[in-house]
């Protein structure tokens, strides 16, 4: 079978790549297609990450081991898309170049038989121009979050470490 997929730039402008491919291909070759479609020299680090339906990041899958013991990470190479993605798990999140975070949302739209004479993976439908920079996120999240309980102002109780400098003469300070 073959997937069909969108893959679209999370960004405000309207930019998007369809991708068809075989099911029995690997997250690692859908992760080659995203880079060509889109243009990119693939010389950077990626990751994919299992979502909800919400897009909400889940598990991530990164392009290479970067666990402490050599094999114990499993990467794109040892996941085929049929085993992670199907009628029911349709969305996946992919990460290009963790400095610039190309952010893409993925979405499996049709699962259908191979057409005769086509090659797999196959770039459908292109719409958008790539822009020169990756879009800027926003990572400062709500007012809610589970950091907000540190929010405050400053005042000098907060700096009364620093009004004693008895630890400079502890002896052993260079």
């Amino acid at each position: 079978m073959i997937y069909k997929f969108r893959v679209i730039l999370d960004a405000e402008e309207d930019i998007f790549r369809d991708i068809a491919i075989n099911e029995e291909d690997t997250l690692e070759d859908l992760h080659n297609a995203i880079v060509n479609a889109f243009g990119f020299d693939g010389l950077e680090i990626a990751s994919f990450y299992t979502c909800d339906d919400e897009w909400t990041q889940e598990e991530e899958i990164p392009f290479f081991d970067t666990g402490d013991v050599p094999g114990e990470q499993k990467t794109m190479a040892d996941y085929q898309l049929s085993n992670i993605l199907d009628n029911d798990n349709t969305k996946i999140i992919y990460v290009y170049d963790f400095l610039n975070m190309w952010t893409f949302l993925i979405e499996l739209g049709a699962i259908e038989e191979p057409e005769n004479g086509a090659s797999y993976p196959d770039l459908l439908f292109s719409h958008g121009e790539m822009p020169a920079n990756a879009p800027e996120k926003d990572f400062s999240g709500d007012e809610n979050d589970s950091f907000s309980e540190f929010d405050d102002d400053y005042d000098e109780d907060d700096l009364d470490m620093f009004s004693d400098d008895s630890f400079l003469d502890d002896g052993n300070w260079n």
